[in-house]
């Protein structure tokens, strides 16, 4: 069976890697972030693919970065036929790739569309309709490898970041274990990408997580959705940042930014088109609650006309 060496980090790379093994692939080593601090507290966390490789008693490399890194010499002397990536993050240097026979990649878009790193994010930020995974070659180059194979789903008003990611990486894991063994023996012709299709997805600024209430309700429905559950878009209430995790459209107008429906249960704001009703929120310094919540409480002296900016 052919020998590889696995490379990912969140959870999006689990189930490729655990899918893998399943297969019967032998898994030399898996390589992944190093643990970072996590939240409030600046908890030290293993990566979601270093808890599973644990569980697997598959041994773990976690290089701060991998390029010279002794990590990556010893990951040379393994002998591996193969070097599968998910999700990893980081660049892998061209002396590494050329010590395998084959290095591929699943990559969550439908490539050429959406290289980098924060593919899912864009595709529903950009309103499309669907989203997809592209098992592809590796180079030196940012996911500009010949196409192996692609597969896509459509994306719901229901759907956002996190259950896109759910169901890419269950497409993910199939398409490559399907892809894999025609691949291994020459059945498959990699296609080349279009660069004149090509567009980039890198990965979200703080600037653009800040809502412009003069965008159309249905962008900013996409935005928040497309921010959610990381990085979580924001808007600005009393001064302060307040985080917007879910919103639904609703029907109304008014100045943009301007609450224009208040209930005990609901609060809508107006946007340049139409109008966003929030749905669980999150002022500054409080954890994340509903909407009904935060009106029996902080918000309960919002009034019609108030401001968010």
């Amino acid at each position: 069976m052919t020998k590889l060496i696995f490379m990912g980090t969140p959870a999006f790379s689990v189930p490729v890697l655990e899918g893998l093994v399943a297969q019967g692939y032998e898994i030399l080593a898996v390589v992944t972030q190093p643990d970072r601090a996590v939240g409030r507290k600046k908890e030290i966390q293993m990566t979601p693919v270093k808890a599973a490789a644990l569980k697997l008693n598959l041994p773990v490399y976690q290089p701060e970065k991998i390029s010279g890194s002794d990590e990556m010499l010893e990951l040379m002397t393994l002998g591996a036929d193969m070097i599968v990536t998910a999700a990893f993050g980081q660049f892998l240097p061209e002396r590494l790739l050329n010590s395998v026979k084959h290095a591929v990649n699943v990559h969550a878009s439908l490539l050429p569309k959406y290289r980098g790193g924060a593919p899912v994010h864009y595709a529903i930020i950009k309103g499309d309709a669907e989203a997809g995974v592209t098992i592809m070659e590796m180079i030196k180059k940012m996911d500009a490898g010949d196409m192996i194979s692609q597969r896509s789903i459509p994306i719901t008003d229901s759907d956002n970041v996190g259950s896109m990611f759910d169901k890419l990486s269950l497409i993910g894991r199939d398409l490559l274990l399907e892809t894999l063994p025609d691949y291994l023996a020459g059945n498959l012709t990699p296609i080349k990408q279009d660069e004149n299709l090509v567009s980039f997805s890198p990965n979200i600024t703080s600037e653009e997580e800040k809502i412009d209430w003069q965008m159309s309700a249905r962008d900013i429905f996409n935005q928040v959705r497309g921010m959610y559950p990381w990085p979580v878009a924001h808007t600005t209430w009393q001064g302060a940042r307040f985080k917007l995790h879910e919103v639904s459209l609703a029907d109304g107008s008014g100045k943009p930014g301007q609450v224009i429906e208040k209930t005990k249960k609901s609060l809508v704001i107006a946007a340049k088109e139409g109008a966003i009703s929030l749905v669980t929120v999150q002022p500054a310094g409080k954890p994340k609650m509903s909407i009904q919540d935060f009106l029996n409480g902080l918000g309960k002296n919002i009034e019609i006309g108030d401001q968010f900016e």
